[in-house]
C-alpha cells in the first residue's frame, strides 16, 4: 500500500473506531470556540444585532400595532429570538466556506482525524454564537420592560427549542457553505432563503391582520411555529402544537440537510 493510500484509508478506519467521530468532532467545536472567542467581532451580528432590531421594531412599531411600546414587547420579544438565533446559523455557512477557500480545511485531511469531524466540530462550535444571541436578547428586553409571565423552565425550554430549530436549519447554510464558492454568494443566497421564512410570519403582526394567502403560508411555515412555540412557552398559552410542529420540522431539516452537507463536503476534501 503507497502512503497516499494510507493516508487515505486512515480517517475511514478511525471513523469507524466507536466514539472517535464525536471525539474528533467535539475537539474541532473547542478550537472554532476559542477562535470565535479571541475575535469577538465575528459576534456582532448576535450582539448588535439583535439589540438594533428590537429597539427599532419597538419603538417604530409599537404603538401602531400594539397601541402601546410595553405591549408590544412582550409580543416581539420571542420572535425575535427565534430570528436572531435564526441569522446566526446562517454565519455558520459563510464562515466555513470562508475556512475552506483559505485552506484550513485542507490541513485537516492531514491530519488522523475522521473526515466529517472538522465540518461537525465546525457547526457544534457555533452554538455559542446562538447561546450569546438569546444572552444578549434577553438581557436587552428586560432593561426594555419585558418579563417572562410563565417561568424559569418553561422559558429555558424555549430557548433550548430555539436552538435545536436553528441548529437543524443551519445545515442547509452548512450545505450551501460547502457548494459555493465565494463567502458573498453563501451570504446572498442564505439571505433570499431566510427572508420569507423569518418576515413571512407573525413575528411583527399578529396573523389574523394578515391577507389570506399570507396567513396560508403562515400555517405551513416552520418558522413561525418556532416563534408561536417560543411566545406560547415564555408569555402562557397553547404550547403542544406549535412544539411539536418545531421539533418535528427541526428535525426533517437535519435530516434532510446534514447527509447532503456532509456528503458534499467528502467530495470536496
Amino acid at each position: 500500500m503507497t502512503l497516499t493510500t494510507e493516508r487515505t484509508a486512515a480517517p475511514a478506519r478511525l471513523e469507524r473506531r466507536p466514539f472517535g467521530l464525536v471525539r474528533h468532532s467535539l475537539a474541532l467545536a473547542g478550537r472554532s470556540v476559542v477562535k470565535t472567542l479571541r475575535t469577538p467581532e465575528q459576534l456582532i451580528d448576535v450582539t448588535l444585532q439583535p439589540i438594533l432590531f428590537l429597539i427599532i421594531y419597538v419603538f417604530l412599531l409599537g404603538g401602531a400595532v400594539s397601541g402601546s411600546t410595553e405591549e408590544y414587547l412582550q409580543f416581539l420579544l420571542p420572535a425575535i429570538m427565534v430570528q436572531t438565533v435564526m441569522f446566526g446559523g446562517m454565519a455558520t455557512g459563510v464562515n466555513l466556506n470562508t475556512d475552506i477557500k483559505k485552506g484550513v480545511f485542507d490541513r485537516f485531511r492531514s491530519l488522523p482525524i475522521a473526515r466529517s469531524a472538522p465540518l461537525i466540530g465546525s457547526v457544534l462550535g457555533d452554538l455559542i454564537r446562538y447561546v450569546v444571541a438569546i444572552v444578549v436578547l434577553m438581557g436587552t428586553g428586560a432593561a426594555l420592560g419585558f418579563r417572562v409571565r410563565t417561568g424559569l423552565v418553561p422559558t429555558l425550554a424555549a430557548c433550548l427549542l430555539t436552538i435545536f430549530f436553528s441548529f437543524c436549519l443551519s445545515w442547509a447554510f452548512v450545505l450551501l457553505g460547502v457548494l459555493m464558492r465565494e463567502p458573498g454568494a453563501v451570504q446572498g443566497t442564505s439571505f433570499v432563503v431566510l427572508f420569507p421564512l423569518t418576515f413571512g410570519t407573525s413575528m411583527i403582526t399578529p396573523k389574523d391582520t394578515l391577507p389570506g394567502w399570507l396567513q396560508a403560508w403562515l400555517e405551513v411555515n416552520p418558522v413561525n411555529h418556532a416563534m408561536e412555540a417560543a411566545r406560547a412557552l415564555m408569555l402562557g398559552g397553547p404550547t403542544a402544537a406549535s412544539v411539536v410542529w418545531t421539533v418535528t420540522s427541526g428535525l426533517v431539516f437535519l435530516a434532510i440537510f446534514a447527509p447532503l452537507a456532509v456528503a458534499a463536503y467528502r467530495r470536496r476534501a
